[in-house]
């Protein structure tokens, strides 16, 4: 979809310069700015402290927020332009209907109209088909108090056990695995003990483009001499550093990590004293890594033997060591697979519940912490309650004065709901921080099934490309337009302030979910007039859950700079490290070793698709494009999707820089520039996925799902490439614009 950036010389032509112009190099435009806010970040998961200037309620510029702990001022492109997005033409001010006549394909119409019919549809469609004919899905850049609302209001208004969530795509793995090998799904330390680590690896993460602000932690680690490795398909900015750099192919982490384990016992670098007093399964654990040994790792993996020996002896034989993974090795058939095998090798060395001790996700989305905790998930109620178990059911339904009954059970997941959609088993649709059509795997069978809906209604601030599949379009609120809170990287809860309000007739996304529960018939159970009565309930909901915020304030939260959960009591100072003295969350309070051995991926390469894919992010560009796209300076830094490729295969396919290859899989295809990189294996390419249209990558990738967290394969595929016809010329706008300074 076309979009025109806003750019900062508009804003100032809007606004005009005044006497605070800055300096040259400054961070005012130029602007008067009638106050400053103190908030956070509205992107990724590290959620920085951020200060946002307002003019004429609307953001125009920020200041760093020096004094916040977790990046100290620092930000990366995105944050320090985000305040960009909020000008954009695209921006919805008012609901709309689809209407084919109408220029654009949607009409204007009033909230009554939009909502009454939403209304009317959702009770045709359940009258017809049944509750569960409805579903929900919504995001994780969404604050804890709306995650919250979400869940109950699909469980106590829609009354469908259908309900899944964005993080779905994301940090479900980890999760998973996280709280099948320790009992509870936060990370395990605070991002100030990664400078204590004497080894810092790092599997499946691009940490400098997609978590930039984690490097700065992992430098000060080298600084005092620690060791790096790290596990990718490519060469990363951070692997470029690296001691020992483990470049295997796509969808073998599990063999690699298993042969670690593997030299770990062979040579007896284990921590037996805890291993014994502090968990369970390590023989099982052991028994299923026999056999896997660095040449047979070598083979599956593409590394070479004496690289995994090197990098077992770095971890085994280290006092401190913190394992840091991501997208690379959760985006799986086998992601929980995946991260337990990273698991058994912080339990086997001991390094757990210590400082610069820890083995631990690098949470993706703004909220994706605290978003997956708060009951907006098919399988969770608040406090990562579990939507099965009839004490946690009876303990939320005493909370939200329902009865037992009328909380539904466990739903499908989100690309479940996709599948079903297709399959005519679901009717209805709602959603909220979503664009599946470009995020969800397949892309052209996600939009084919959207447009098999009998209903659907979107909730969003622009018209992303899946909004432009919907009936009803409600004009929602950006980040910096409401109150509440989110859960960072850390397990640290922050608070967001309100900077603004919405634009023209927008609501706050709450607003309009209380008011369809009202016109449900529901509105008993949603009886909000603010986000604060939110969090007070939920704070409640989460009591006595793994995820325990009841001893958390508003104040507490602002005075304190951010609170760690749990904090189960007022007064209780947080716990920003887990599993402290050894103490897991089991009712033995030992970890679980388990018994993984290697599978290969759902698809590989054959003699008609020889070439591995995977996806990922870049540092300019946001999840799927729907903000960062709208910016002007992050669209020059990246403007369209590349297709990475070593030298020898650009060789073979024909093709130089900026020539245009044709990339297909067995279910789409897509036409792109090449870009030839020494930093990929010969045999992988790699496209980015945060476009749609002919330009999304995800019309190659799998729908293959992991069988326990049901995320989808979208780091390995299959693929051929192919030239094709033309040529654009690449520039490199961060290195251009960096010259472009050093002449002024």
């Amino acid at each position: 979809m076309a979009t025109k950036p806003v750019t900062d010389e508009e804003l100032i032509e809007k606004y005009g310069p005044h006497l605070n112009q800055a300096p040259p190099g400054g961070w005012n435009a130029g602007l008067d700015v009638e106050k400053e806010v103190k908030t956070h970040c509205c992107f990724c998961g590290q959620q920085c402290g951020i200060k946002l200037k307002v003019a004429k309620n609307e953001v125009v510029g920020f200041e760093p927020w020096y004094d916040f702990p977790f990046n100290e001022g620092k930000l990366c492109p995105k944050g320090v332009k985000r305040y960009l997005q909020g000008s954009h033409p695209d921006r919805l001010l008012d609901p709309l209907e689809r209407d084919p006549s109408s220029p654009g394909g949607f009409r204007k119409i009033t909230w009554d109209q939009a909502l009454d019919r939403t209304v009317a549809e959702i009770r045709r469609i359940q009258d017809t088909y049944g509750k569960d004919s409805f579903a929900m899905l919504s995001g994780v850049s969404l604050t804890n108090e709306k995650s919250y609302l979400i869940g109950k209001f699909a469980r106590l208004a829609l009354q469908t056990a259908n309900l899944d969530y964005n993080g779905r795509l994301c940090m479900v793995s980890a999760g998973a695995g996280n709280k099948k090998a320790l009992g509870m799904d936060r990370a395990s330390n605070p991002w100030s003990d990664i400078p204590l680590a004497d080894v810092v690896f790092v599997a499946g993460a691009n940490v400098a483009e997609c978590a930039p602000i984690t490097t700065s932690y992992i430098w000060r680690a080298r600084d005092r001499g620690a060791k790096l490795i790290v596990a990718d398909p490519r060469v990363t900015p951070l692997a470029r550093t690296a001691d020992v750099f483990l470049g295997l192919k796509p969808g073998t982490d599990s063999a690699l990590m298993t042969s670690i384990l593997h030299v770990l016992i062979a040579n007896d670098w284990l921590d037996h004293n805890y291993i014994d007093a502090h968990t369970v399964g390590f023989a099982e654990a052991a028994a299923a890594v026999a056999d896997a040994t660095p040449e047979w790792a070598a083979e599956v993996c593409g590394v070479p033997a004496d690289r995994i020996i090197e990098a077992a002896r770095l971890w085994g034989t280290s006092v401190t060591g913190m394992l840091l993974h991501a997208r690379g090795i959760e985006h799986q058939s086998k992601g929980v697979e995946n991260v337990l095998s990273c698991i058994n090798l912080g339990l086997a060395t001991g390094k757990y519940g210590k400082p610069g001790c820890g083995v631990t996700t690098i949470t993706g989305q703004g909220n994706g912490q605290g978003g997956r905790e708060q009951g907006h998930k098919c399988d969770q109620l608040p406090g990562n309650r579990d939507v099965e178990n009839p004490e946690h059911r009876a303990y939320v339904a005493s909370v939200w004065g329902c009865d037992v009954d009328e909380i539904p059970g466990k739903g499908i997941t989100a690309e479940e709901i996709i599948e079903a959609i297709d399959e005519g088993e679901i009717k209805g649709l709602l959603s909220i921080c979503f664009n599946p059509v470009v995020s969800l795997p397949d892309s052209n069978f996600t939009a084919a099934a959207l447009d098999k809906l009998e209903f659907y209604g979107n909730i969003d601030f622009f018209l992303s490309e899946t909004a432009q599949h919907a009936d009803i379009v409600f004009p929602g609120s950006l980040h910096e337009e409401d109150e509440g809170t989110v859960t960072t990287v850390e397990g640290r809860t922050v608070k967001i302030n309100a900077a603004v309000d919405p634009p023209g007739n927008a609501r706050r996304d709450w607003e309009v979910f209380v008011e369809l529960a009202k016109r449900l018939g529901r509105g008993k159970y949603f009886n909000y007039t603010n986000t604060q009565q939110m969090f007070e309930e939920m704070k409640v909901a989460s009591h006595g859950g793994t995820a325990d915020y009841n001893g958390m304030t508003w104040d507490r939260i602002v005075d304190e700079k951010g609170i760690f959960w749990p904090c189960p009591e007022e007064g209780h100072p947080g716990t920003p490290r887990l599993y402290e003295g050894g103490k897991f969350a089991f009712p033995d309070g030992k970890a679980r070793f388990h018994p993984i051995t290697y599978r290969p991926p759902a698809e590989v390469v054959d003699d008609e698709y020889p070439v591995w894919l995977t996806t990922g992010r870049v540092i300019s560009q946001y999840l799927s494009g729907t903000q960062t796209r709208r910016i002007k300076p992050l669209v020059e830094q990246y403007p369209e999707p590349l297709c990475e490729m070593h030298p020898r295969m650009a060789a073979k396919v024909g093709v130089v820089d900026g020539d245009l290859v044709r990339v297909s899989s067995r279910r789409g295809e897509m036409v792109t520039p090449a870009r030839v990189v020494e930093s990929i294996r010969p045999d992988t390419v790699f496209i980015p996925y945060h476009w749609g249209g002919n330009k999304a990558a995800n019309q190659l990738t799998n729908r293959a799902l992991d069988p326990i967290s049901k995320i989808p394969e979208y780091k390995v595929c299959a693929v051929k490439v192919e030239k094709a016809e033309g040529h654009v010329e690449i520039r490199d706008r961060r290195v251009h614009t960096l010259q472009e300074k050093a002449h002024r």
